[in-house]
């Protein structure tokens, strides 16, 4: 069930680029992201206080009342902020194959070393050549998406979106193996982003946001691919590894082609689909691993 959320959370994720696409032209990547976020965060918020209200309603046990630690809490927001800032940058610098490809191919292998430096997790096998064919996959995609030269410095700055990525699974991993919420986590985390960004919709060009098109765009980048994906990966992420859960969400690319053959009527090419056979192929094999049992991480207090 938990792979299943996290995979349900990268269809959600996969609809963002044909989002855009169908939304108005002139729109700056960087304040659609920051929409994006602010947005999301609020409609977190909100999932947030009705989780909360039913549970006192129920008596449920809450770990409201335990400490939030601050590093992780910084850090997750500074990973939300930091994806959209590298990722957008990134795409405008070379090109949004390459971007992709580098962002979403290194934040598995970035997660899982993050997980064995910070937590002492060694992947297992079977993420090894899970991560191994979906990246693969994801090359496929990316290189029958055109050409356009490769800037080292987009390249730098897609690493660092796969970074940020890492950051923020491993962030709320720590989170939710403290016994805190799903919705509070992702609020908090969510929260901290949008204020972060915040400069970027006080100093930036939003005119879009008043044409319906626009409106709509923003409507849908907020809860589809936010709030409700992300409610749904963290719900997979509290029973499972981080690094394992970054390797489910690379079946966002695939999504992402699939969209656009049927609703940007793009033809991918026999590259494109060897892409996404392989990306589903190392799926499977994530769906089919056996999950060994792990001892308790021992979170500091």
């Amino acid at each position: 069930m938990a792979r299943l959320q996290v995979l349900l959370a990268a269809l959600c994720f996969g609809t963002t680029g044909t989002a855009q696409a169908l939304g108005p032209d002139g729109t700056s990547a960087m304040t659609v992201g920051a929409v994006r976020i602010a947005i999301g965060a609020l409609l977190l918020l909100a999932v947030q206080a009705v989780a909360t209200r039913r549970r006192e309603g129920q008596r449920l046990a809450v770990a409201s009342g335990a400490r939030w630690p601050l590093a992780p809490v910084v850090v997750g927001a500074v990973g939300v902020a930091g994806y959209q800032l590298c990722f957008f940058a990134a795409v405008k610098d070379t090109g949004v194959a390459v971007g992709t490809v580098v962002a979403l191919g290194s934040a598995p292998a970035l997660a899982g070393l993050g997980g064995w430096a910070t937590d002492r997790v060694v992947p297992q096998r079977g993420w090894f050549v899970a991560t191994a064919l979906a990246c693969v996959g994801v090359a496929l995609l990316a290189l029958s998406g055109g050409g356009g030269d490769v800037s080292a410095v987009g390249v730098l700055l897609a690493v660092g979106a796969g970074a940020s990525y890492a950051v923020f699974t491993l962030a709320s991993k720590r989170l939710l193996d403290q016994g805190h919420q799903v919705e509070g986590v992702m609020a908090t985390l969510f929260g901290g982003g949008a204020i972060l960004l915040s400069p970027v919709l006080l100093f930036g060009d939003v005119g879009w946001l008043a044409t319906p098109g626009g409106a709509a765009m923003a409507l849908w980048l907020g809860a589809v691919p936010t709030a409700i994906a992300y409610i749904l990966f963290a719900s997979g992420l509290r029973h499972l590894a981080a690094n394992e859960v970054a390797t489910l969400t690379l079946a966002e690319p695939v999504t992402a082609a699939i969209l656009g053959a049927v609703v940007l009527s793009e033809r991918p090419g026999p590259a494109a689909i060897a892409g996404i056979v392989v990306v589903l192929s190392g799926l499977a094999v994530l769906a089919t691993a056996t999950t060994t049992p792990t001892t308790a991480q021992e979170c500091p207090a």
